[in-house]
């Protein structure tokens, strides 16, 4: 079996974070392919070695002097250098960095964090270190060039058996340092797995895998044990994410599962996420919870709407002229709704719908603000009857007012609307009738 394990920055925080890894990668053979990322907070307050690097960029872009930052950088390799004895020169090779700084792009300033964190890595586990700058190859539009990469990659595993790479960055054909997005480090594990064809992508991080609702909203909630893609997709969007959403794609196209692992309970089983669920695998008629704050809802009535083609389309192309993002697209048959982010049309609302005056002609336009979303995931809803009812009436029981209500054409999520204010108690009341009953009902379910 080929297992990729991915480490995430909270996994090599300080020197015995660093240990914890090692117990994990020597206590299965088939862990012979590692990707880091950077060395991450050691405290709450503490700063990521990235988010150091982006700012000494910052310095050097408005000609601030960056040596003492510099110098907080290079201690925090050394201090895990010392810590773990290793003997790779981290001080010297740092000092070289620093010393030619500003005459290095600023993806090559932000990538080096993974790549001494990597270097570190590689010599206390005993690997080979690979640079990612030379098997992650990118397109000129950013893109990754997954035949021309997969192609190196096979050729490190031929020759060199097992490895630590560095995630987050790669490089262009003519050796320009290219970064992914923040969370990048979760893609490079994914496509490491895809192209050296891993039966398992196992993603180390600080959680032990998906839970199914905010425990900052809900006490000790339910982990859960198997998820599908797809759900995780729409949890994920919703903010219950442990994963970059776009670490999916590449190994979900090849059907490579991925197993969420906690570096500081590794004992605890995490979270399997696959194509589908195997049948009886979890009986939950609901995954889980989740949702964000701050929407507003532009509703629009027209009578015969029905009638009239390209209404919607309309409407849609207004907001993309301000270049604002819809989020859902609630309707009826002479009315619908568009649900943006607030933040995104603080400038621009009052245009939009003066824009939508004029070009639709409406018979009315209203405006609802501080609306929070709440999705309801469960790949199981679809299967037994009264699922949407029991939701409603929950909240109903509960004195809270739904604004607003789409379903995926897949099934598997509700969606639901309901005041700012009414957000957490909205999400502890539909886990408690919902998920705390199951698990009152049936002890393993846990």
């Amino acid at each position: 079996m080929i297992k990729i394990a991915k480490f995430g920055g909270s996994s090599v925080a300080t020197a015995e974070q660093f240990k914890k890894v090692k117990a994990i990668v020597d206590s299965d053979s088939d862990r012979k392919f590692v990707v880091v990322s950077a060395i991450g907070k050691r405290f709450d307050g503490d700063n990521k070695i990235t988010d150091l690097l982006l700012l000494v960029n910052a310095h050097i872009q408005y000609h601030v002097d960056c040596t003492s930052l510099l110098a907080d950088i290079e201690q925090r390799f050394v201090d895990i250098a010392d810590g773990l004895g290793i003997t790779w020169p981290v001080a010297e090779k740092f000092e070289t960095f620093a010393g030619n700084i500003k005459k290095h792009s600023p993806e090559y300033i932000v990538s080096r964090g993974e790549w001494f964190t990597a270097h570190i890595l590689a010599e206390y586990l005993g690997l080979k270190f690979v640079d990612a700058a030379d098997v992650i190859v990118f397109h000129h539009d950013g893109t990754v060039d997954v035949e021309r990469t997969a192609s190196r990659l096979k050729e490190v595993v031929v020759r060199e058996g097992a490895f630590v790479l560095p995630g987050f960055y790669g490089a262009t054909v003519d050796g320009s340092i290219k970064l992914f997005k923040r969370g990048g480090g979760d893609i490079t594990g994914a496509i490491v797995a895809r192209c050296i064809n891993a039966d398992v992508y196992e993603n180390w991080t600080d959680v032990s895998g998906f839970l199914s609702a905010d425990p900052r909203v809900v006490d000790d909630p339910r982990s859960i044990r198997r998820i599908t893609f797809d759900e995780m997709r729409e949890l994920s969007y919703m903010g219950a994410s442990v994963l970059q959403e776009e670490a999916i794609f590449p190994v979900r196209e090849v059907g490579i599962p991925i197993l969420i692992k906690n570096t500081n309970r590794p004992e605890d089983r995490g979270t399997i996420i696959s194509e589908t669920a195997e049948v009886g695998a979890n009986e939950h008629l609901i995954t889980g919870v989740a949702g964000k704050k701050d929407f507003l809802a532009v509703h629009v009535k027209k009578a015969h709407m029905s009638n009239e083609v390209g209404v919607i389309s309309r409407a849609l192309d207004i907001f993309e002229r301000y270049g604002v993002s819809v989020e859902h697209i609630p309707t009826g048959v002479d009315s619908f709704g568009v649900v943006v982010a607030a933040d995104e049309v603080r400038d621009t609302i009052y245009s939009i719908v003066a824009d939508i005056r004029r070009e639709i002609k409406p018979d009315d336009i209203t405006m609802l603000d501080k609306i929070a979303l709440i999705s309801v995931v469960g790949r199981n809803m679809s299967r037994r009857s009264g699922t949407s009812g029991k939701i409603f009436g929950v909240l109903g029981n509960a004195g809270i007012n739904i604004r607003m209500i789409t379903q995926s054409s897949e099934e598997i999520s509700i969606i639901m609307g309901v005041d700012n204010s009414d957000f957490e108690r909205a999400i502890k009341v539909i886990y408690e009738g919902f998920v705390r009953d199951e698990m009152v009902s049936s002890p393993k379910a846990r």
